[in-house]
């Protein structure tokens, strides 16, 4: 347990979402969820507590976090065009909802404090939002453990601790409470009831993350190094081996793999279309930005610089659709949703190339980013904007050297490069919205992709491997000061404009 292995398709590419972060509305969203499981959906009274140190408190509104935990408690889907008004329809069904900023002395800076009760009972979750939309819960009604959504999951409530014994499952784990024992039981379905005795309190929690997990894993490699010594004498491409990687850790065939690949890009291309045609939405701070950009692309009434015009106008028609409550797929986080695919993917669709290798230079830069979650964060909370948008570029720098059919060394090499030049990124996000500066940001490191990818193509030595490369991101961001990271204290948020605009959107 103590031994993570992230999935392409959890941690790196995905959600699929509306709302602006991904930290904030789709962790929110499935932590609501497993609360309403353990409710069974009855609940007439709802509470959520952040703490007051926490990054949670200044930003939980405008960047989704109560919506999102609404949405989960409605059973609705995290890309339910319903969302935005999600407490409207808790509240007609007789629920109350109460929000309260309180010190309970939270462990993580994205912590969330969950009370569900009815006549009956009550419930207690304290969840934490790791990044991307991972969550893990640490605690139910005091009860320390944990739940991230990978496994289906049985919690039997009893005072006979002998009956763990009885039960087999990939994880069978007992933990004591001032009323007995509470058996958590991990596996690929739910326990059997009938088998258990009839005074135990069963609670089962479906999971919300696409590809579950298992005990018995056989993981081909853990990173970048691993990968290099398991390709020797194989030469495949990058993402060749993120199949063969995503198969092994999700137990699925390699084809299901490309196909859900496959649906991601279909999804993205129909985003950037969208945002391209226009979009709209009243609680934002830019307007629409990618048709402009098309028709100054159009008149050639600026600076022709080539694929770059491409790429800025993709990552900004993503940007849009997300600031309009649009459909997009995190990668790795709703904040940096720009920065890969739009790279990517203005780049192929510039050049006419096909879905195909759309699909592998997705899954080449995926592999990157499971390295990163592996050794490093996609939280701005705990790493600033160098983990979202830097670690996004490093993994664009790898989908391009894909796309023009680079070596496994060079995709290796522009995701070592590109990382390299985001290190101490920081995340001051304007008003608290995620919009400024991170739609100039997205591009920015959009561009940086552009260069390294050149760079390693033209023969330039990325000097330090990648894994060094991530380990150094990480220590980084650690460093980053509270203010800069995503807590909107610090930078841009600060400056007179962005302490008016806070107001005025308040």
């Amino acid at each position: 347990m103590n031994d993570y292995y992230p999935s392409i398709f959890n941690d790196v590419i995905g959600p699929v979402m509306r709302g602006a972060s991904s930290s904030h509305v789709a962790a929110a969203h499935r932590i609501g969820a497993l609360a309403r499981d353990y409710m069974k959906g009855e609940f007439d009274r709802a509470l959520i507590e952040y703490d007051p140190n926490g990054s949670l408190k200044p930003t939980h509104d405008s960047q989704g976090s109560d919506m999102g935990l609404f949405t989960g408690l409605m059973g609705w889907d995290v890309t339910d065009e319903r969302m935005v008004d999600a407490v409207s329809h808790l509240e007609g069904q007789g629920i109350s909802v109460e929000i309260r900023i309180t010190d309970y002395q939270a462990i993580h800076a994205n912590t969330y404090k969950l009370t569900l009760s009815n006549n009956t009972e009550s419930i207690c979750f304290i969840a934490i939002s790791t990044g991307g939309g991972m969550i893990e819960i640490i605690e139910i009604n005091g009860c320390k453990l944990s739940i991230v959504g990978d496994y289906y999951e049985t919690l039997i409530l009893c005072t006979d601790k002998t009956l763990m014994g009885t039960l087999k499952s990939d994880y069978v784990l007992q933990h004591e409470t001032p009323e007995g024992y509470l058996i958590q039981v991990k596996g690929q379905a739910f326990v059997d009831k009938s088998q258990l005795p009839d005074d135990c309190e069963v609670r089962t929690l479906k999971p919300v993350l696409p590809i579950g997990s298992q005990r018995e894993l056989s993981i081909p490699f853990r990173d970048s190094e691993e990968l290099i010594s398991f390709n020797t004498d194989k030469g495949m491409d990058l993402w060749k081996l993120a199949l063969i990687y995503e198969s092994a850790r999700g137990n699925i065939s390699e084809e299901i793999v490309f196909d859900k690949m496959r649906e991601i890009v279909r999804i993205l291309d129909q985003s950037i279309a969208q945002g391209i045609a226009g979009t709209s939405y009243a609680d934002r701070i830019f307007s629409t930005q990618a048709p402009n950009y098309k028709l100054k692309m159009l008149s050639n009434s600026f600076m022709n610089l080539g694929l770059t015009n491409d790429v800025i106008l993709a990552v900004t028609a993503l940007m849009d659709i997300k600031s309009s409550m649009g459909i997009i797929v995190a990668a790795p986080t709703a904040g940096a949703c720009g920065t890969l695919p739009g790279t990517c993917l203005g780049v192929a669709n510039a050049l006419n190339m096909s879905e195909d290798q759309k699909v592998k230079a997705m899954l080449s830069a995926g592999l990157v980013g499971v390295f990163i979650a592996r050794k490093a964060t996609f939280s701005a909370e705990l790493g600033g904007c160098q983990a979202e948008t830097g670690s996004g570029s490093g993994m664009a720098a790898a989908a391009l050297i894909s796309l023009f059919d680079g070596t496994l060394e060079q995709a290796l090499g522009a995701a070592s490069m590109a990382l390299q030049n985001t290190f101490g990124l920081v995340c001051d996000p304007v008003a608290n919205r995620v919009e400024a500066p991170c739609l100039g940001k997205n591009v920015l490191m959009a561009g940086n992709a552009l260069s390294a990818a050149n760079m390693v193509l033209a023969g330039f030595d990325p000097l330090i491997p990648l894994d060094e490369v991530i380990v150094a991101m990480h220590k980084v961001g650690q460093a980053i000061p509270c203010e800069l990271r995503c807590t909107g204290k610090g930078g841009l948020a600060m400056t007179p404009t962005g302490q008016r605009l806070l107001k005025e959107m308040s």
